[in-house]
């Protein structure tokens, strides 16, 4: 049972963790960078590759209150047919050129999680749980944007301990692959209707790596979208998604402490890990279930 392997490792979890006296803001990132609503879909992508951020607060430029939010699964969203694609087929008749140039309020998500500045770890691992997202945003109490922390926080909070569970207790084994000749539009649309932020390309069983939600954003503000969007976003859209596939490809199998993928994937900058067991792709790792992970140990 994954309780009783937790509660062998758990101890070393919760003294890890409690080096941080539970105040968020001890491994909340501050400093934070936001944009606003005003700002162009083009100009946050474009913010987002530079800082190399999968998710965005969009706040008030003078007050930083907390107006919503972009992740680069919305930008996905936008680009390949999910609901905010409608704004590119009905108000630009699928001009992309003209689309990426609507202030990013149009798309962004207005329901957003947020926590204020005392929160506890707890409080944080709970609602992330719960509203099952990704990063919050955590306000002062002036309800302006002070920091956020995210899933990867809690990955590098787990790596190198030994949690005393496996990776099989927690990873995904129903796992949905493209070929690498599926097109950009394809698997974008696969990532939107199926909720997920990553997808393996598969080859003859053989795993040839991982495309990324940032993989997508990165297309669209490398230009190469806008190119071959002249001519209308289906064009844009039908590249093969193995024009993305670029780096090596890190995996591990399921028999692996949790805390040994922490590792791994905070040493290879990675917020997912195939995992590969007898040859056959069986799993998948993700940051969020870091959160899971921590959340079990601290009940």
């Amino acid at each position: 049972m994954v309780g009783g392997a937790l509660d062998r490792g758990g101890d070393k979890l919760n003294a890890h963790a409690a080096i941080h006296h539970g105040d968020i803001l001890a491994i909340a990132t501050e400093g934070v960078v936001t944009v606003p609503p005003t700002t162009s879909i083009m100009s946050t992508v474009k913010t987002m590759l530079n800082h190399g951020f999968r998710r965005i607060p969009i706040a008030d430029a003078g007050t930083q209150q907390l107006r919503g939010s972009i992740v680069c699964r919305d930008i996905v969203d936008f680009l390949c047919g999910g609901p905010r694609h409608s704004l590119v087929t009905n108000r630009f008749n699928g001009n992309i050129l003209a689309a990426v140039n609507e202030e990013v309020r149009k798309i962004m998500e207005t329901d957003v999680a947020y926590l204020y500045t005392d929160a506890s770890i707890e409080d944080v691992l709970k609602l992330m749980k719960e509203k099952n997202v990704g990063y919050l945003p955590i306000l002062d109490k002036d309800e302006s944007v002070s920091g956020i922390v995210t899933e990867q926080d809690f990955m590098h909070l787990v790596a190198g301990i030994e949690v005393g569970a496996s990776i099989a207790d927690y990873m995904s084994t129903n796992v949905t692959t493209v070929g690498p000749d599926a097109t950009i539009g394809t698997t974008g649309k696969l990532m939107i209707d199926n909720g997920f932020r990553r997808i393996p390309v598969v080859k003859n069983d053989i795993l040839l790596g991982i495309v990324t939600a940032f993989d997508i954003l990165r297309f669209l503000g490398s230009g190469e979208a806008l190119t071959k969007g002249a001519t209308g976003i289906d064009d844009a859209l039908s590249v093969p998604v193995k024009t993305l596939v670029g780096r090596e490809v890190v995996w591990t199998t399921s028999d692996r402490d949790v805390g040994d993928a922490a590792e791994m994937m905070a040493e290879n900058g990675v917020g997912s890990l195939p995992i590969i067991d007898d040859g056959v792709l069986t799993g998948m790792l993700t940051e969020r279930d870091f959160v899971r992970v921590l959340a079990t140990s601290r009940q």
